[in-house]
């Protein structure tokens, strides 16, 4: 034995170098203030969970029952027009072995968590009202998420919040003071809950988003909160918000001018289409300017921790079943094409675009389940395959597991099942900063 431990000495390559230890010392130096950059600039997904779409309600129209009503609309909508898993699968073109578990996922989710992101809307979506009206309603806003939450039934969304108006001068004050109200109302009737999300639209320069910066500041040091507590959304609407006058993206200093409580772009189809001068017919998700606006957000957003969300249709599904089958139709396909893409949250309009979002949601996870699960099972034991795998493609299909699972289109045991790997084998993959995956296992 000692013999052969010589041997495998002596067959041993020489190293050699040439360079002086002094001369990555003073590398090391001379990136620190980059490296500080990077730390502060791009954590990485955060690794929580991203609500699969945003339901906008106006300010005057939410109530303590408006998850639960949306939920009982959307079920009353498919016992109408798709009463079981074939004829549903055939009006989508969904393949037969998908039509039953889809359907079936469908519904369930409809009757557990029918809405994952609320956003109640004092802007566009509310207008312009006497300011004792909105006052009131503000308040009532705070007073019922405050319930919903306190009762923990299910009549709460996992995400709520508000939309109020924007930082431009006609509409600012009241903007700040709608928000003002339901802030305080929240920490009056206990704290402000998890998952509160708030929105920021029409967001034109990066100014803005330093002024709701020195907002939330000054709420958090009036209530004693952490500092950072209070993140929100900001929404793309302007060309100004894409591409400034200079030839730069306004869009990636607004991440900056957000620091770090950014946590998330919304792209506004209508208002940014509209801005562009797209004739209202061909205003939708899926046209060329949208595409160009919603990558510029996607390449700023990437490696910050912020995470992009796709827009809207304004194809309402109602009417007669042949109207509400071609309404479906199209907003399956957009949400199918925005998955593709990696825009992995929209917005939806009104209850009967929530049977067709979680459609696209879960066949667009169950139809690609085996394949991802094969492929991180040879990856993490480094299996041989027809695939070979980067460790940040690796991180990309533990992401579209744990993005599976939380929405409800796979099940843990399943996911278990198929490869040997638990949530948080899967974290470890997909979480990592800066787009590092784990290791594969050795």
């Amino acid at each position: 034995m000692g013999r052969e431990r010589r041997d495998r000495r002596d067959r041993r390559e020489k190293v050699a170098t040439t360079l002086a230890g002094a001369v990555g010392e003073e590398i090391g130096t001379f990136l620190a203030p980059v490296d500080a950059e990077l730390e502060r600039g791009y954590p990485g997904d955060p690794g929580t969970r991203q609500p699969v779409h945003t339901v906008y309600v106006p300010g005057d129209a939410f109530a303590a029952g408006t998850v639960r009503s949306w939920g009982d609309r959307a079920l009353a909508a498919l016992d109408r027009h798709a009463p079981d898993a074939a004829s549903f699968a055939a009006v989508l073109g969904l393949p037969d072995h998908l039509a039953e578990p889809v359907y079936d996922r469908v519904r369930a989710k409809l009757e557990r968590e029918p809405v994952e992101d609320l956003r109640i809307d004092f802007e566009d979506g509310y207008g312009t009202r006497p300011d004792a009206e909105e006052d009131e309603a503000a308040a009532r806003a705070a007073r019922l998420v405050a319930e919903a939450h306190a009762r923990r039934d299910g009549t709460a969304a996992p995400y709520t919040g508000i939309r109020a108006k924007c930082m431009e001068a006609p509409v600012r004050d009241r903007g700040i003071r709608t928000l003002d109200i339901f802030l305080t109302g929240l920490m009056e009737a206990g704290g402000l809950p998890g998952g509160l999300v708030l929105t920021l639209p029409k967001v034109t320069y990066a100014e803005q988003v330093t002024a709701m910066v020195r907002l939330l500041e000054e709420f958090e040091e009036a209530h004693g909160l952490d500092p950072g507590r209070i993140g929100f959304e900001i929404q793309i609407e302007t060309s100004q918000a894409v591409l400034a006058s200079d030839g730069t993206a306004t869009v990636a200093r607004m991440i900056r001018a957000a620091r770090g409580r950014a946590t998330g772009l919304h792209y506004g189809t209508f208002d940014y289409s509209a801005c562009l001068g797209v004739p209202a017919a061909y205003q939708a998700s899926d046209h060329p300017a949208a595409d160009h606006a919603k990558a510029v957000m996607q390449v700023a957003a990437a490696g910050t921790g912020v995470r992009v969300s796709d827009g809207s249709t304004n194809v309402l599904p109602v009417g007669p079943t042949p109207k509400v089958h071609d309404a479906w139709r199209l907003h399956h396909a957009l949400v199918r094409r925005a998955l593709a893409r990696a825009y992995y949250q929209g917005w939806d309009m009104h209850p009967g675009h929530l049977p067709t979002r979680y459609a696209a949601v879960f066949a667009f996870h169950r139809e690609g389940f085996e394949q991802a699960a094969a492929r991180l099972v040879a990856y993490a034991g480094r299996v041989g395959g027809d695939v070979l795998d980067e460790p940040a493609t690796a991180g990309a299909l533990g992401g579209y597991l744990l993005r599976g699972l939380d929405c409800g289109a796979l099940d843990t045991a399943e996911v278990t099942r198929a490869t040997g790997l638990t949530r948080a084998d899967l974290e470890g993959f997909a979480v990592p900063r800066r787009g590092y995956p784990a290791a594969p296992a050795t």
